[in-house]
């Protein structure tokens, strides 16, 4: 069944600024409606997740959808996804990855390795945002692939910023999240991990 509405239940107040943006622009049809919900960072989310799992379990209506946004950080990533999944089937949902059909309710995605990664995928996005940062950083070797840049993505990304004269007390996170999503154009994204989550999206909305 195509889904109608889809839950998404994120680590932070960031990705939940960003996506209020992004998935409506870009990401969703305009015929599905959606709800963010943040946590207070990724154990809490991992905390609360199996109860508030088994809530959605006893009133998903047929036609919604949840998705799970975790930051992979430094953990490994099939432990992790290992660990999402098993409380989605404790909590006695269907997931994209143990059912066999598209009748799932429930699909978890890893953020490798976190948010400010999904910027470095669409540089051309935080440069509309930031004038002053370079062009050329997509170029360099350390930051071809958005999803292994080394020592920390959300530091490698501020201290970018910083070097261009940008947040020069630190990184507001919730402030780059909102001028970035505005420029986001997710074709030319090259996150692999951004890739997934539109796929998904996709895919539920235009099932028959």
């Amino acid at each position: 069944m195509e889904a109608r509405h889809f839950e998404f239940l994120v680590e932070e107040e960031s990705m939940m600024a960003f996506l209020q943006i992004v998935l409506p622009d870009c990401l969703l049809p305009g015929n599905c409606t959606f709800e963010i919900y943040p946590f207070r960072g990724k154990q809490a989310l991992l905390r609360d997740l199996p109860t508030r799992l088994h809530s959605y379990r006893r009133w998903l209506p047929n036609n919604w959808r949840i998705v799970v946004l975790v930051d992979q950080d430094v953990q490994d990533c099939e432990e992790l996804k290992r660990k999402l999944e098993d409380i989605a089937s404790e909590a006695g949902l269907r997931t994209r990855s143990r059912t066999q059909s598209h009748d799932w309710q429930l699909v978890n995605r890893i953020v490798v390795e976190e948010l400010e990664a999904w910027y470095f995928g669409d540089w051309e996005a935080v440069v509309c945002a930031y004038p002053r940062v370079p062009r050329s950083i997509p170029r360099k070797t350390q930051y071809r692939d958005p999803d292994a840049i080394q020592g920390g993505t959300c530091e490698a990304f501020e201290r970018i910023l910083q070097k261009c004269g940008y947040f020069r007390s630190g990184l507001g996170k919730i402030q780059a999240a909102r001028a970035i999503a505005r420029h986001i154009r997710p074709e030319r994204n090259r996150s692999a991990s951004f890739g997934a989550l539109r796929e998904i999206l996709a895919e539920a909305s235009l099932l028959e």
